[in-house]
C-alpha cells in the first residue's frame, strides 16, 4: 500500500524521509528516517582534439578516477556559492583547469540518496552545467588517481553510475546540437 495514500498525502507529493520498518518477531519498528540533504555541483567538460576533419569528430569527454569509480569533477556547494560559482571552484581545485567556457543553456540536475558512515542517509542533488576546455592538460587533486579523456560511447562504458551515463548522453546531444561550442556553425 502506498503510504502517502494512507495518510492522506498527495501520492504525487515528493518523499521527504524514508519509513524503516522492522518486523522481527523481537520488535516493530517504524520510525520514519529524515535524511540528511545535500547539494553539489560540478562539469560535464569536453574537449575538441587537434586535427582534420569535422571537429565533432574530435570532441572527448573528461573523466576522474576516484579508485573506486569514474566521475565527473564535482563537489559541495559552499555557503555564500551559487551553483555555477561552486562547479568552477571545483574544477580548478580536481582537474587544475581554471578556465573552461560554460555552454549556455545545459545544467541538469540529478538526485539520489547514499548511506554515510556519520550522517547516516544523505539525499544528494547535483547540478551538472558543460564546459569546453581549452587544452587536455590535467593536473589532479588527491582525491583522483587518474583521469581519461574519451569519446562519448567509451566515456559511457567507463562512467560508473547510471545517472552519470544519462548526464553524458544529455550533454553530448547539447554538445551536437549546437555547433558553435566547437567552433562550427
Amino acid at each position: 500500500m502506498d503510504l502517502r495514500r494512507r495518510a492522506g498525502a498527495d501520492p504525487r507529493a515528493e518523499t521527504v524521509g524514508i519509513l524503516i520498518l522492522d518486523n522481527r518477531p523481537s520488535t516493530l519498528d517504524t520510525r520514519l528516517v529524515m535524511p540528511t540533504t545535500e547539494r553539489s555541483a560540478g562539469f560535464v567538460v569536453f574537449h575538441v582534439r587537434p586535427g582534420d576533419g569535422p571537429a565533432a569528430g574530435r570532441v572527448v569527454y573528461l573523466l576522474l578516477d576516484y579508485g573506486r569509480h569514474w566521475d565527473f569533477a564535482k563537489g559541495h556547494v559552499e555557503p555564500g556559492e551559487d551553483d555555477l560559482a561552486a562547479a568552477t571552484r571545483e574544477l580548478r581545485e580536481e582537474t587544475g583547469i581554471a578556465t573552461a567556457a560554460v555552454a549556455p543553456g545545459f545544467a541538469h540536475e540529478v538526485t539520489y540518496f547514499f548511506r554515510h558512515k556519520a550522517k547516516g542517509l544523505v539525499r544528494k542533488t547535483v547540478v551538472f552545467f558543460l564546459a569546453r576546455a581549452a587544452t587536455d592538460a590535467v593536473a589532479l587533486s588527491h582525491e583522483h588517481v587518474g583521469y581519461a579523456f574519451l569519446p562519448v560511447a567509451e566515456a559511457v562504458r567507463r562512467v560508473t553510475f547510471a545517472n552519470a551515463k544519462q548526464v553524458l548522453r544529455l550533454a553530448d546531444q547539447h554538445v551536437a546540437a549546437h555547433p558553435e561550442l566547437l567552433g562550427e556553425g
